[in-house]
């Protein structure tokens, strides 16, 4: 027989009282009763203010420190599981180059592992998209127990299938600086990338700032230009500047002429002062022939280059976007690492991530501090 409601709430009341905090389902388990109905009887009680609820727990007045100092140390303890967990992790990383942005990325991914008593071995596919698959089952066969992939997709994104190998390969993987539409099953992977549409957006926002009115940009075909593309055009959009004379060129990386003889027409045919420029190396090498055209850099066309890689060392200092190279490679390492842990400790894998890490616009001469005339 069941006992009278009002019985079982002086039980509850006992039961708490003598050992500081329950959790709900294990009160609810000694009492014989449902979880429903104890959390009524909880709700009840906790509104006369006789008991307390906190993370799930029943707890006697008072008591609830004492609930968070176990939380707390729970949590430590779980930590503690996963950074050993860690140790002689080996993780295998391939990047299509080890110059330019991924220099950076490559050793924050390597401190990261090695803080936690791993170690990062590396495979460079060489923008071969095909090399990729075969560095991967090399890093494997070493005993790489799961994958930081940049994986030598022209666009950035897999076409034709060239997703699959990854999925192929059954061991934890985040993709870094790369990303798979909506629909392509490498889109459930976990990934880590700069937010190149949010630093194009904040170039373009500066070059308004300073009164230019008629922007454009000069993209190398590749992986980044979309996101960049796509940064650019909702910022003037959305400043409400000059979009129809300043679309965007994307050009193979080193045809020079042809970007030279672009910007050259639009600064005098189309009256635009201002240029989103990627990457800085092709900034470093426009800059003197666009003054050799007579376009003098920042007076008759300022500039913006992006990825900061050897922006400060131009004979005009080039201000640029800085990806946040670095932190991209710890995070996605640490992020893997804690896959790995969840496998490895048999725990449930907390959701898949797609994070993006914002770029930052470190100011320098080749934009000009000179307000323009409205």
């Amino acid at each position: 027989m069941r006992p009278h409601v009002d019985q079982r709430h002086e039980r509850v009341l006992e039961l708490v009282r003598e050992r500081g905090s329950l959790r709900v389902a294990e009160l609810a388990a000694e009492l014989g009763v449902s979880a429903v109905t104890l959390r009524r009887d909880v709700e009840v009680l906790a509104g006369q203010g006789r008991v307390h609820r906190l993370h799930g727990a029943v707890v006697w007045p008072g008591g609830e420190s004492k609930v968070r100092v176990r939380a707390a140390r729970q949590e430590s303890a779980e930590a503690a599981q996963s950074t050993a967990s860690a140790e002689g992790v080996v993780i295998g990383m391939i990047v299509p180059t080890t110059a330019s942005i991924f220099a950076g990325i490559v050793r924050g991914a390597r401190e990261a592992v090695t803080a936690q008593g791993g170690r990062l071995v590396l495979g460079v596919s060489g923008y071969v998209d095909t090399e990729d698959a075969v560095q991967a089952g090399h890093l494997l066969a070493g005993g790489a127990q799961g994958l930081l992939v940049a994986p030598s997709w022209p666009g950035g994104v897999p076409v034709g299938g060239q997703e699959q190998w990854l999925l192929d390969r059954g061991v934890p993987t985040v993709l870094v600086e790369r990303s798979a539409p909506p629909g392509n099953p490498a889109a459930a992977l976990d990934r880590m990338r700069t937010d190149r549409a949010h630093g194009a957006a904040v170039a373009v926002g500066h070059f308004a700032a300073l009164g230019h009115h008629r922007i454009t940009a000069v993209l190398q075909d590749g992986p980044h230009a979309a996101q960049i593309s796509a940064g650019y055009r909702s910022a003037v959009r959305s400043l409400g500047l000059d979009d129809a004379r300043g679309a965007p060129s994307v050009r193979e990386h080193g045809d020079y002429d042809s970007s030279v003889d672009y910007l050259v027409d639009a600064v005098r045919e189309r009256g635009v002062t201002a240029a989103l420029v990627h990457s800085d190396e092709d900034a470093i090498v426009l800059v003197p022939r666009l003054q050799a055209r007579g376009i003098r850099v920042p007076d008759d066309l300022a500039l913006i280059a992006y990825d900061d890689e050897v922006a400060p060392l131009a004979d005009v200092p080039l201000t640029a976007v800085a990806p946040p190279k670095r932190a991209v490679g710890e995070s996605a390492a640490k992020l893997l690492l804690q896959r790995l842990a969840e496998r490895g400790s048999g725990r449930r894998p907390a959701p898949r991530q797609h994070v993006e890490l914002l770029p930052e616009l470190r100011i320098r001469s080749s934009c000009g501090a000179k307000t323009l005339a409205h």
